[in-house]
C-alpha cells in the first residue's frame, strides 16, 4: 500500500496524479507549451488540498524520466527531488514511454497488438520503443527517423498501434493496414501510477541524489 505523486513533464503535457494502493484520487493536466514551470508546483498543491492530504503522508514520488523536453524533464525532476529531500522521501523513476504505453492498452485493449508510443524530437525524429500488451518490452527505445520504410517488416506480421505527439510524422508517411492511429490519446501521469505502485511493491527507488532525466540525445539549443 502506498501514497504516490506522480509527476509527468518529459512533454508538452503538464500533469500530476495522485494515487493510492495504484488507484488514480486525483489529477491536474494542461496540455498548454512550456507551462511546466509555471504550473506543476500549483498543479501540486491543488490536487493534495483537493484529497486533503498533508505532504507528509506522502510514501514518495515518482517522476517520469524520459526521453522527451530537455527542459521539461529538468523541470520535473529537480522539483520531484526537492520533494523528496525536502519530506524524507523515495524517488522513484519511470520511463516514459512504458507509462505511455501503458496508457495506450488501457485506451484501446488488443491483446495481439504491438504498441508505439512516439515522442515528437523535432525534423522526421521521434523517441520511440515498442511493447506488447502486457507492457513487456519488445523494442529498446530509440530515437528513430521516420520514413516510408519504419515498421514495414512488423507491420507486415502484426497490428501496430501508435500515439503520442510524434505520431503525426509517422502517420503521413506510413500507409498499412495493420497500423492504427490512436489521435485521441493523450498522455498524462495518471498512466504512471500503476508502474510507480509496482516499484514501490518491489522498492525499486532511485537515488535521489545522483539521479539524472534519460535524455537519449544531447540537448542541442533551438534558434529564434
Amino acid at each position: 500500500m502506498a501514497f504516490i505523486l506522480n509527476i509527468e513533464t518529459a512533454t508538452p503535457v503538464c500533469s500530476v496524479a495522485l494515487g493510492r494502493d495504484g488507484v488514480l484520487l486525483a489529477h491536474r493536466t494542461s496540455s498548454e507549451h512550456n507551462v511546466h514551470s509555471e504550473k506543476l508546483t500549483v498543479f501540486i498543491e491543488n490536487i493534495m488540498q483537493e484529497c486533503g492530504c498533508d505532504f507528509n503522508m506522502l510514501d514518495a514520488v515518482a517522476v517520469s524520466e524520459g526521453p522527451g523536453s530537455y527542459t521539461g524533464l529538468r523541470i520535473g525532476a529537480s522539483v520531484a527531488k526537492g520533494l523528496c529531500y525536502g519530506l524524507d522521501k523515495p524517488l522513484i523513476s519511470i520511463r516514459t514511454l512504458q507509462a505511455m504505453s501503458y496508457g495506450m492498452s488501457v485506451h484501446c485493449p488488443d491483446e495481439g497488438a504491438l504498441y508505439c508510443p512516439m515522442i515528437d524530437a523535432r525534423r522526421m525524429e521521434v523517441y520511440t520503443a515498442l511493447y506488447d500488451f502486457n507492457g513487456n518490452e519488445i523494442e529498446a527505445t530509440t530515437a528513430k527517423v521516420i520514413d516510408p520504410l519504419s515498421f514495414r517488416e512488423i507491420l507486415s506480421q502484426r497490428k501496430v498501434i501508435f500515439a503520442g505527439d510524434g505520431m503525426e510524422k509517422c502517420r503521413e508517411v506510413i500507409s498499412a493496414p495493420n497500423a492504427l492511429f490512436l489521435t485521441q490519446f493523450c498522455h498524462a501521469a495518471e498512466w504512471m501510477i500503476p508502474l510507480a505502485e509496482a516499484k514501490w511493491k518491489a522498492q525499486h527507488f532511485a537515488d535521489t541524489a545522483y539521479f539524472e532525466p534519460f535524455y537519449l540525445k544531447e540537448f542541442q539549443a533551438g534558434k529564434k
